[in-house]
């Protein structure tokens, strides 16, 4: 999910903060009622292009009303997990190193970066280096290509992602993400930049994604096996 500009929580108008608190806490009750136990999106500001840099105002009042919510959220079994996007996106997170910054002034136990390939890509400097900096503060996986289409078909180095991965010994949720401007809702394309149409058959891109996925994973786990067992002490 992504808040609204009338639900930005980072926002200098009281009731703007307010709507998006209340949103905030209604898409936690929605999870807990599904039985899902993550929410994850663009939850520290609203989602879209910003006219200006963030103010230290504009972090507090996000910091100090995420970490409300994310009290009522540990009452209800639900992790916060906030996107890392790129610059056109948001003014706020844009690398997991200001994630893991505004996690540690939430203080909240159950608040945890949604890391995604695809801005990651725009953003950090070393995408495997950002992810083992992370590591245990990861709650939810993005893999998306650099053109939002099919993967392998782009520049992303997954091979190094794949690594990154199976070294901080990830075995949770790897979520595949792709958009195509005949498919995707209108708003979100305009939001996104979603100019073009990359795919039309949306079960064939998530039967590509599926495999490439797995492959990718089990590839990532056979080379550290092989290294390991290589830098191993002889009997």
């Amino acid at each position: 999910m992504g808040l609204p500009a009338d639900g930005d929580i980072s926002s200098d108008n009281p009731a703007v903060v307010a709507n998006g608190e209340a949103i905030l806490d209604r898409a936690v009750a929605l999870v807990r009622d599904l039985g899902g136990t993550k929410l994850a999106g663009i939850l520290s500001s609203s989602h879209g292009k910003q006219e200006r840099a963030l103010s230290r105002k504009a972090w507090d009042t996000s910091v100090s009303t995420l970490s409300r919510v994310a009290d009522r959220a540990r009452e209800s079994g639900v992790t916060l997990n906030l996107e890392i996007v790129n610059r056109f996106e948001s003014n706020m997170l844009n690398t997991a190193a200001q994630g893991l910054a505004y996690i540690n002034d939430t203080g909240a136990s159950n608040v945890f970066l949604h890391l995604d390939t695809f801005h990651m890509n725009i953003e950090e400097a070393d995408v495997g280096l950002a992810i083992c900096n992370a590591a245990d503060k990861i709650g939810y996986v993005h893999i998306g290509e650099s053109h939002r289409g099919y993967l392998g078909t782009g520049t992303i180095d997954f091979a190094g992602i794949f690594d990154a991965l199976v070294a901080i010994g990830w075995d949770d949720y790897v979520t595949f993400e792709s958009f195509s401007m005949a498919i995707v809702d209108k708003d979100l394309s305009l939001k996104t930049a979603i100019w073009r149409n990359l795919w039309d058959d949306n079960v064939a891109l998530a039967s590509h994604a599926l495999q490439f996925i797995e492959l990718g994973l089990q590839t990532a786990r056979l080379k550290a096996e092989l290294v390991k067992n290589a830098h191993a002490p002889s009997a």
